[in-house]
């Protein structure tokens, strides 16, 4: 079967459409013809399934592969995947997503696709908009979204994106503040009163106990305290009271991610979750949904990072990232500042 290279398509004639599209499903019908997308024809070409000519002459699979990288950006990325995806035994539709993947056992035009999967390479910043219109794209016709990374060996990874119900069932506590309760020092907070120190840690499980009397917390759960239980704080160097205003404005100065942390950190705790410090594990929280004693702490299910909406992915970082969540069989989630607290999971997935 012979085709043409017209633009950024390959024309089949009728006989194709039989053969190629009726029981293989390459290609989509216009005109009483066939028309394949790029990668189809190249990878049909490789197997010699088709010949492809352009102005008379016969392209080989390099003539071809380098026209089309000329076409498309990107193209060489969207073939290694569409290979391994077509290989792997997956029905796979080029279009406006890069691919719809079918599920196994199902096809185009007997079933719906599964999956959106979006090509990126390791070497480009991916912006957290692109990521969150192309979750939103899938998700508004209930397929689930695939990120194909393709590293500078052509090996993939893919990883799964979904958004992430973030919900604890951990109670409100009460609590009894009396004034002078804690001191602001270097970089955290000590908790004077031996018997609100161990509420806080015991039953609201904050911090860690600086001895047997004292407690020592961060400056987010300071300030959380702050605005939920009216918790006054001296600063060390005057002794003078702070204003939840003048705190936040301190702890600014030790941490310049400070105020999106603080909004993370607060829409947990309202969520019943408890957040504690997820330096450990290169994060900067884990979140459990439920603790019953701190004599026993149970499992944390999520690592969160609280990244600005104009945050770009460096894709070996997040790599890194996810790769450490799932060795410590945690999610790794990602939280922004959009009408509220946004949460999106990033997860490797085999297909």
């Amino acid at each position: 079967m012979k085709g043409e290279l017209k633009g950024d398509r390959v024309a089949m004639g009728k006989d194709a459409i039989e053969e190629l599209y009726n029981s293989l499903y390459y290609g989509r019908i216009k005109d009483d013809r066939l028309e394949l997308a790029l990668v189809e024809a190249a990878y049909l070409l490789d197997r010699d399934k088709i010949a492809v000519e352009h102005d008379g002459k016969k392209l080989s699979f390099r003539d071809l592969f380098i026209a089309a990288s000329q076409l498309q950006e990107y193209f060489e990325l969207k073939y290694i995947v569409y290979r391994d995806l077509r290989e792997r035994g997956y029905y796979v539709q080029p279009g406006v997503t890069d691919f719809r993947v079918y599920p196994r056992g199902g096809k185009p035009g007997v079933s719906a696709s599964q999956y959106f999967v979006h090509v990126v390479t390791e070497r480009k910043p991916l912006p957290l908009r692109q990521i969150m219109s192309s979750l939103r794209a899938a998700l508004n016709v209930r397929r689930e979204m695939v990120l194909a990374i393709v590293d500078e060996e052509s090996d993939i990874t893919y990883y799964g994106v979904k958004l992430q119900r973030m919900k604890g069932s951990m109670p409100p506590m009460e609590v009894e503040v009396k004034p002078g309760a804690a001191t602001l020092m270097a970089d955290r907070v000590i908790v004077w009163d031996e018997c609100l120190s161990r509420q806080l840690h015991e039953q609201g499980f904050y911090g860690n106990m600086l001895d047997e009397k004292r407690l020592q917390i961060s400056l987010v759960e300071a300030a959380y305290l702050m605005s939920k239980h009216g918790m006054e704080i001296l600063d060390s160097k005057t002794n003078e009271r702070l204003t939840r205003e003048s705190f936040i404005a301190e702890a600014c100065k030790i941490d310049p991610a400070f105020e999106g942390k603080l909004k993370v950190y607060e829409d947990l705790r309202e969520k019943g979750l408890v957040a504690k410090t997820g330096f450990k594990f290169g994060s900067h929280f884990r979140a459990y949904e439920r603790i019953e004693s701190v004599k026993k702490i149970p499992h944390s299910l999520y690592l969160v990072d609280f990244i600005d909406r104009g945050h770009e992915f460096i894709l070996p970082d997040l790599s890194r990232s996810v790769r450490l969540a799932n060795s410590v069989r945690k999610e790794m989630v990602f939280a922004y500042e959009e009408k509220g607290i946004q949460y999106f999971s990033v997860g490797r997935i085999k297909l």
